[in-house]
């Protein structure tokens, strides 16, 4: 049997610890104890329709579904060390939300967290909007689709990610990532990508300055570029841009074929560059 717990108040020092294989329903977590890890080691449980405004309240939990809930600005660092968790409907502002998890998923959530998802593991993220700065730093496997996210320093040091239908509007953004695919999106910032091994973008659109530097095993296939100067600068890259690139400096190996460029440089390298600038034949 299930233990079913509803309409109760708590503010106490690890109110719900160690809490199994229950229900947890319409509760509040807040007051004047202040206490914190309310449901810290719990395991086999559901919690919906409750609000929470105390540090810790989900660590070290496992087989979780949290839905239709509000964790306010005080639920600090609310999810850690986590596995195998869902949360969906939910309302999230506690700073530092899922660190060193795996396995947890969100859907249909409203995320404000610096520092969002920190050194996690097998996550999925489906129509969702995030505000977040360092975004899901060192983090790896992860599968996004329809996310609307805003801020800085995202998807850095990132491995195994596939990204779909989403508005990404993040400077220094995938820096260092590997292994990387973007497909119907929109990425937009400056400094894009840089040192990169494997960032693969199709049919994407790409907005800001100096996108794509120092990338390796880099391919762009059937996307657009808008406000790009000075894009691909000692990169090895395959790319296929529909319409115009503003500037184009240095590529390193490889092939980059537009229907224009505004202007292509060439010298004063710091390595040698071999690669090859196309104007696209209109027909």
């Amino acid at each position: 049997m299930r233990e079913k717990i509803s309409h109760n108040t708590y503010d106490c020092e690890r109110a719900l610890y160690h809490l199994v294989d229950a229900d947890v329903q319409s509760c509040i977590f807040a007051g004047p104890a202040d206490g914190e890890s309310a449901l810290k080691e719990c395991r086999n449980i559901a919690v919906t329709d409750c609000s929470f405004s105390l540090r810790y309240p989900l660590w070290h939990a496992q087989n979780f579904t949290v839905e239709n809930c509000f964790l306010d600005e005080k639920t600090r660092a609310p999810l850690w060390y986590c596995t195998s968790g869902q949360m969906r409907n939910c309302t999230i502002d506690g700073i530092k939300t899922l660190r060193e998890c795996s396995g947890v998923s969100l859907e249909n959530c409203s995320v404000r967290s610096p520092e969002f998802g920190w050194r996690c593991r097998d996550i999925e993220i489906k129509n969702c909007v995030m505000d977040s700065q360092y975004f899901l730093f060192e983090t790896e496997n992860v599968k996004i689709d329809r996310l609307r996210m805003q801020g800085k320093y995202s998807f850095q040091y990132m491995k195994n990610v596939e990204i779909s239908h989403s508005y990404l509007d993040t400077k220094d953004a995938f820096w260092h990532c590997d292994n990387i695919t973007v497909k119907n999106s929109t990425l937009k910032g400056e400094y894009l990508g840089w040192y990169s091994n494997g960032l693969t973008l199709i049919n994407c659109e790409i907005i800001g300055t100096q996108p794509l530097c120092y990338c390796k095993n880099l391919k762009l296939e059937n996307c657009t570029m808008t406000g790009c100067d000075r894009a691909f600068e000692y990169s090895d890259v395959y790319a296929d841009i529909k319409g115009r690139i503003d500037s184009v400096e240095n590529p390193k190996s490889g092939k980059i074929v537009a229907d224009s460029v505004g202007e292509i440089i060439r010298g004063n390298e710091a390595t040698d560059c071999f690669g090859e600038v196309v104007i696209r034949k209109i027909k």
